[in-house]
């Protein structure tokens, strides 16, 4: 689900801040991004995030704003010295000219900001850890207002395949007619004239009938439907739930698909609505992964 947070917190050494950035994916997938003077905290941060989000792609950014207070001097003047002489050097040994280029330098992690080495305080630490805490407070908000309107829709689409079963159950009703007229019509091209018992013909009908009766089918449409609905007013973590049960829908409309061949124009209604009731199932996929 996306959302996004942003938390600052003042320490003596300046600013922290904190970042989350979370888009749709099937499982956690976190990815940091921490200045090499905090990369000892990833486990914490990992932790925290997730005790507070179960799915999602998250993006963590952490930066620390040094004061002019804190930070007098913000140039790494070692690592400057370290670039220019390896520079000279290289040009020298390879003959090649030019200057070396001050901004590439600057550019550099660590070049700026004091030296790799400087130890941080007590509160640095703490205060990334707390304002991870706040910023899944802020995202977990910034979701529950998103997922309220995607339950919303999921709601709809589900009441929607319900009507779709409604009238399939309806046209159903027919099938025994329709086979026996078409497998009269077909005996009467083959026989050409020569009569067929009636009885032994509604036999045969009522098999390809109940070969192809699609009222099981259609049964556990309904509840799935049903336990559709159940599961999203219960919520809690219905997203891989939901996936599960979304994949046993889309078989039954398969199989309803594949048995509606022999019915004539009554075959091709009962395949359109299957076929509608297949694309609001995958709709509803699409919304299920922004749900945890």
């Amino acid at each position: 689900m996306t959302g996004y947070a942003r938390v600052t917190k003042a320490v003596p050494e300046g600013e922290i801040a904190l970042t989350l950035k979370s888009v749709n994916h099937r499982g956690l997938d976190l990815h940091f991004h921490v200045p090499g003077e905090l990369e000892a905290l990833e486990a914490d941060l990992r932790g925290i995030l997730k005790s507070g989000v179960v799915r999602g792609h998250l993006q963590v950014h952490v930066f620390l704003t040094r004061t002019a207070a804190a930070a007098p001097a913000p140039l790494n003047r070692g690592l400057l010295d370290t670039y220019f002489r390896a520079y000279r050097e290289a040009a020298e040994q390879y003959q090649v000219d030019g200057k070396p280029d001050l901004n590439a330098a600057l550019a550099l992690p660590g070049m700026l900001g004091g030296a790799p080495d400087e130890e941080l305080g007590e509160a640095v630490p703490e205060a990334v850890r707390q304002a991870a805490r706040e910023a899944v407070a802020v995202l977990n908000q910034f979701r529950e207002r998103e997922g309220a309107a995607t339950a919303a829709e999921i709601h709809q689409r589900s009441q929607a395949i319900l009507g779709l079963v409604d009238r399939m159950q309806e046209i159903r009703a027919g099938a025994v007619p329709a086979f026996q007229k078409r497998l009269r019509e077909k005996l009467d091209d083959l026989l050409r004239g020569v009569g067929v018992d009636p009885q032994r013909l509604a036999q045969e009908a009522a098999i390809l009938a109940d070969r192809s009766d699609i009222s099981e089918e259609l049964l556990r449409l309904r509840t799935h439907s049903a336990q559709l609905d159940q599961m999203m007013a219960q919520g809690g973590e219905v997203g891989k739930r939901l996936d599960f049960l979304l994949q046993e829908m889309n078989r039954e409309s398969n199989t309803v698909l594949s048995k509606t061949g022999g019915l004539g124009d009554l075959g091709l209604t009962i395949t359109e609505l299957a076929l509608a009731a297949k694309a609001e199932i995958d709709k509803i996929r699409e919304q299920s992964l922004n749900l945890e």
